[in-house]
């Protein structure tokens, strides 16, 4: 099997930089490279690296990325020519026993067909392991707010999409998958963070990008209009969208 993947274009992945990388993913990057702190003597892989977030703010001597989406992997290219892109799938990972120090992975487990098979690869190729997710809908309130909205005016499997991002986001369950895949925790955090693009318009363009297939015109319409209602306690002075998203933060060893 193979990793469930948006099939990308390439402007949908410039999209996916210029908007989510710094709306969420730069500052989780951050954090999950300080949890992990590979050194310069070391080797780290990033696991379904999207547009190298993760990996371009590693302090790792030799730093690899893979993804499965050619689109995503152009960007990073660009971004960063010096790195080491790959083409990969999580479940088969295209390297060698204990070929890396430090292995991460971040906002892409709950994507993936096989997570306890991934968790594995990773395990094989990697001796610590860096993983971050979203944590649960049920604690995440602005995404509560939009999932109530779509599930008022849309077929389920619309609300399945959006309730997606948060499928593995009980902390029980993580741990699980995790350690039967052989990792042992070290730690486990959650926290709260938000995600933050400049305007109401921004945010919904953003997150209700996936839904493209799932509604019309007409029902993408209301899902907005009651959209801009049920978000506006998560506006600021300044007209930005803030809404909170809890994350979990996973530091582990073979």
């Amino acid at each position: 099997m193979s990793e469930r993947t948006y099939a990308l274009s390439a402007d949908g992945a410039e999209f996916y930089e210029s908007a989510f990388v710094p709306a969420l993913f730069d500052g989780w990057a951050r954090r999950l490279i300080e949890a992990v702190a590979p050194s310069v003597e070391e080797s780290m892989l990033d696991v379904a690296c999207g547009t190298g977030v993760v990996a371009r703010a590693s302090t790792a001597g030799w730093v690899v990325g893979v993804d499965v989406n050619p689109a995503m992997l152009a960007v990073a290219r660009r971004k960063r020519p010096d790195l080491d892109w790959r083409a990969g799938d999580a479940m088969s990972l295209p390297f060698a026993d204990d070929a890396f120090d430090v292995v991460v992975s971040q906002a892409a487990l709950m994507y993936f067909a096989d997570r306890v098979a991934a968790l594995r690869e990773m395990a094989r190729v990697g001796g610590r392991l860096g993983l971050q997710v979203p944590g649960r809908l049920s604690a995440s309130t602005g995404y509560v707010a939009l999932t109530e909205v779509v599930g008022r005016h849309a077929v389920p499997e619309a609300v399945e999409v959006i309730g997606g991002y948060f499928a593995v986001g009980e902390p029980e369950m993580l741990a699980a998958l995790c350690e039967e895949a052989g990792w042992r925790i070290d730690r486990f955090t959650t926290y709260m963070s938000a995600t933050c693009l400049p305007s109401m318009d921004d945010f919904l363009y953003a997150e209700l990008l996936p839904l493209a297939s799932h509604v019309d015109d007409a029902t993408r319409r209301r899902i907005v209009a009651d959209a801009r209602v049920a978000l506006a306690p998560f506006l600021t002075p300044a007209g930005e969208v803030a809404a909170p998203i809890e994350t979990h933060l996973i530091t582990a060893h073979t």
